[in-house]
C-alpha cells in the first residue's frame, strides 16, 4: 500500500507527520513498550526499566502521552498516594504497528 499523502511527510496536516509527533523523542516509545511489556508500572519502576532517563525528561514524556491519549494516570488514594501508567485502548492498537517498524529495520 502506497502512501497517498500529498508531499508527505512535510505537510503539518499529514496523518504520518502527526503520527510521528505523538510518538516522536527519545523517550516516549520505551515508555510505551515498557508498558506494554509490564502493565500497569509506577513511576519509580518505569525509570528504573529506562536507563538513563532523566526525572523531568520522563515526567514531561509521560505527561504528553497521558494529553495524547497514549497513557493513562492512575492515581490511588493511599497513604503515600500510589500512581501508575499503563497503555491506553488507542495505544494499544500503536503496539502491533511498532512492533512491525521493528520488524521492518531488522531487515534493512
Amino acid at each position: 500500500m502506497a502512501l497517498t499523502h500529498e508531499n508527505c511527510p512535510c505537510m503539518e496536516t499529514c496523518p504520518l507527520n502527526r503520527a510521528l509527533g505523538l510518538i516522536g523523542g527519545k523517550w516516549k516509545m520505551q515508555i510505551l513498550c515498557s508498558l506494554y511489556n509490564n502493565g500497569p508500572t509506577r513511576y519509580n519502576q518505569l525509570k528504573k526499566t529506562l536507563d538513563g532517563v532523566s526525572n523531568t525528561v520522563l515526567a514531561n514524556a509521560l505527561r504528553e502521552l497521558e494529553n495524547d491519549g497514549l497513557v493513562l494516570r492512575r492515581e490511588y488514594l493511599e497513604v503515600p498516594v500510589r500512581v501508575e501508567y499503563a497503555i491506553t485502548k488507542p495505544c494499544e492498537q500503536l503496539i502491533p504497528i511498532l512492533d512491525q517498524l521493528g520488524n521492518w529495520s531488522m531487515g534493512l
